[in-house]
């Protein structure tokens, strides 16, 4: 097999339509666009949400609710997920975390969440850490430390 033989797999590439080429094509006279009108025309269309001139659903809708722009978004994690994924006295921080493939992205942050049981003692570091969660870490022999 040479380079000039090469060619793609078979399916794998399909040809355009060479549009207004003439009446002979099948595509010729208006190219597939119907008769003349505002969709026909170059650049013609409505913008998306256009209801032919009716009163927009996103203008008929109320208003509603409120976005704070300084929300914190916290990436969670139980205390049950670290007694599964970490030995005894292990240091668990935001890298730990993403090596044994408890978190794949952070937000603003990570937290602990007390759900669970945890018997092993682990030293936390991470953003921010719950009250119950804090107090199982303790309880069972571990340190909590807040970054």
């Amino acid at each position: 097999m040479k380079l000039h033989e090469l060619k793609p797999a078979k399916g794998s590439t399909k040809t355009r339509k060479r549009l207004g080429r003439g009446t002979g094509s099948g595509l010729g006279n208006t190219a597939g666009r119907g008769h003349n009108g505002q969709n026909a025309r170059s650049g013609g269309g409505v913008r998306p949400g256009f209801e032919g001139g009716q009163m927009p659903m996103t203008r008929r809708l109320p208003k509603r609710g409120f976005h704070n722009i300084f929300r914190k978004e916290y990436t969670v994690v139980n205390v049950s997920d670290l007694e599964e994924r970490f030995e005894q006295g292990a240091e668990v921080t935001v890298e730990a975390l993403f090596a044994v493939g408890l978190i794949n992205k952070i937000q603003d942050g990570v937290k602990v969440l007390g759900d669970g049981e945890l018997t092993k003692a682990l030293t936390i570091k991470v953003n921010k850490v719950s009250k119950t969660a804090a107090e199982k870490i303790t309880a069972a022999g571990g340190k909590v430390e807040v970054e």
